[in-house]
């Protein structure tokens, strides 16, 4: 009786140790495949925004195309029609596309 239980605890041991070992490759799984990946995204994004200047073109994460008019510590002003201006945030303004293309 006592050789079953030993037994049964060595099985027990080694399917606990593969069963951490899978939780571990999970985890790395999704670091490289879809954490890593989002922070260089948002790095390139941050440093996209601190190189905009006055007189590129953005687009906000509403839609909004206008041209940036003057930079504040964390927020653009934008010119989207002739004397029509508004303040952003600096963390929903997005380079143009289309100025992109064109550059």
């Amino acid at each position: 009786m006592s050789i079953l239980l030993q037994a049964a605890t060595g099985a027990g041991g080694s399917g606990m140790g593969s069963m951490l070992f899978m939780l571990i490759a999970i985890f790395a799984i999704f670091y490289f495949f879809m954490i890593r990946p989002q922070q260089k995204k948002q790095k390139e994004l941050q440093k996209s925004r601190e190189a905009m200047k006055s007189g590129d073109k953005v687009v906000t994460a509403g839609g909004i195309h206008g041209r940036i008019r003057e930079v504040g510590d964390t927020w653009f002003l934008v010119e989207i029609s002739d004397g029509v201006k508004i303040k952003i945030e600096k963390s929903s303004v997005y380079a143009s596309t289309a100025d992109a293309a064109t550059n």
